[in-house]
């Protein structure tokens, strides 16, 4: 029988297996997957204490990108599908030491209506008719890569990117706008410019568009638990944490016949004999595989590969990582003074903070708190401030602390605090990404039966992952059944 080895047990690696066996009977080959870690699910982390449900990585994903929505369904359990709480959806900005809220009709970074950019506090009379000369300057005559930030002010202008911008892609990206890839990082951003010749002119059509089609999108497919009423906000989890997606594709797979997981078991280098590979383990063992799937990030697969072909590891390690923390605290309802009014705030580069945004997230989900109790998550490090990772826990939720009392007016004691650190976790869409990936892709085809996936290539989320699991999937089935290569 033949073997696919899946090296990662993180949401891309579980997909890749979940859609091996959607498309392909287990009697066609096996799958044995390893994840050198103790658990699975990479940066998805749930933990459960006291009546708080904490996330460690990643809280929800997108539901205009449908992957993560589509596989819940698979799954069964979209019945959990959890909205955000809407009445109190409004994002705050720091400025000049104060939380300004961001105007309504601003979808990232696009301005969509009149009235509430003209009142908003955040930005200047010259800044918003700057923004507003966007439905007049020329669109971009070339196709050449930019970085976001160029791309920013010159449609928007500069407050636009400082204000706004920057601290959404931060908050989101942990990047820095003056060195990420508009076109690999946003491409739709691109499209609205090419095809409206203006942001704001393109996104108010897409907008008309999405309205005119969103109950067709929102109907479930047949046999589908949820609720076809549900109407969807534009971030989504589950209603127990979104390490139920995790536990629910791993134990299914391990029931599935032909199918092994196995956690605490690393991979420390491959080598091909023949027409297969040979993983090496970090045990001391070794496993021989018709196909190989590393979904691990890019600098891992670099080491593992580096042997083997030292031109493909190179550029692997081209693609770079910063690292993050979250940290999570929690105070009693009554000693917070702040609203909490919407689902947290941003923090802009200009104004020299030591965290990137917060989250209120027992006011952004329900199920996340005991009533009486205020849960915040404070996100450190990216690419302004990586170095603040290192600090051990105590520091680190010393220093939380003291952002939320200048920032929010919090100088109460927490009930509880957790500290989550992603170290060299989050890559960067770089200027050149796609050239950078379509090189890595081609080099590839050298190696017959070897794959890559993981948020290194084509999209950072938990629905991109999910995305290119399943092509990546079809691809090994076509290559294991003599069919060449899907594209």
């Amino acid at each position: 029988m033949k073997r696919v080895v899946i090296i990662g047990g993180g949401i891309a690696g579980l997909s890749t297996a979940w859609n091996l066996r959607e498309h392909c009977p287990a009697k066609e080959f096996e799958i044995v997957l390893f994840e050198k870690n103790p658990r699975f699910g990479g940066n998805i982390r749930t933990e459960r204490t006291d009546g708080f449900l904490i996330e460690g990585g990643p809280d929800c994903f997108l539901s205009e990108k449908p992957w993560a929505m589509e596989l819940c369904k698979r799954l069964g359990i979209d019945g959990k599908f959890l909205n955000t709480n809407d009445k109190n959806k409004k994002t705050f900005v720091l400025s000049g030491g104060s939380l300004h809220i961001l105007p309504e009709g601003v979808i990232l970074m696009i301005p969509t209506k009149i009235l509430p950019l003209a009142y908003s506090s955040l930005i200047s009379w010259p800044g918003k008719f700057r923004m507003a000369l966007d439905l007049f300057v020329p669109k971009k005559k070339d196709r050449a890569d930019e970085s976001l930030g160029d791309f920013v002010r010159r449609r928007l202008g500069r407050e636009a990117l400082d204000k706004i911008a920057e601290p959404l892609v931060a908050g989101v990206h942990a990047g820095d706008p003056e060195t990420m890839s508009v076109r690999a990082s946003f491409p739709k951003f691109v499209q609205l410019e090419e095809e409206s010749g203006s942001l704001i002119r393109g996104m108010v059509r897409k907008m008309a568009q999405a309205a005119a089609h969103r109950k067709v999108a929102q109907q479930p497919p047949a046999g589908a638990t949820g609720d076809p009423k549900r109407k969807l906000t534009m971030f989504m989890t589950l209603r127990d944490g979104l390490s139920e997606l995790i536990d629910t594709l791993s134990s299914r797979l391990e029931k599935m016949e032909n199918t092994v997981l196995r956690k605490g078991v690393g991979a420390s280098s491959i080598e091909k004999l023949g027409e297969k590979y040979r993983v090496n383990l970090e045990d001391g063992g070794s496993i021989d595989a018709d196909a190989l799937v590393i979904a691990a990030p890019a600098w891992a697969a670099a080491n593992l590969i580096g042997g083997k072909d030292a031109e493909l590891a190179e550029a692997l390690r081209t693609i770079p990582y910063v690292s993050t923390a979250t940290v999570s605290i929690a105070f009693k309802k009554k000693d917070i003074k702040h609203p909490l009014d919407g689902f947290g705030f941003v923090v802009p580069k200009i104004e020299k903070r030591r965290i990137m945004a917060a989250t209120w997230t027992s006011v952004k989900f329900a199920h996340r708190a005991p009533d009486d109790s205020v849960l915040i998550r404070c996100f450190v490090g990216g690419s302004k401030n990586t170095e603040l990772v290192a600090m051990d826990d105590a520091a680190m939720l010393k220093m939380v602390r003291e952002e939320l009392r200048d920032i929010m007016g919090i100088d109460a004691e927490p009930v509880l605090s957790r500290v989550f650190r992603w170290k060299n976790s989050m890559p960067q869409y770089t200027i050149g990404h796609e050239e950078r990936i379509a090189w890595i892709e081609e080099r590839l085809l050298m190696h017959p039966g070897l794959h890559l996936t993981g948020s290194a290539y084509h999209g950072i989320g938990i629905s991109d992952a999910i995305r290119f699991g399943e092509v990546v999937a079809k691809r090994v089935i076509h290559e294991i059944s003599g069919k060449g290569t899907a594209q």
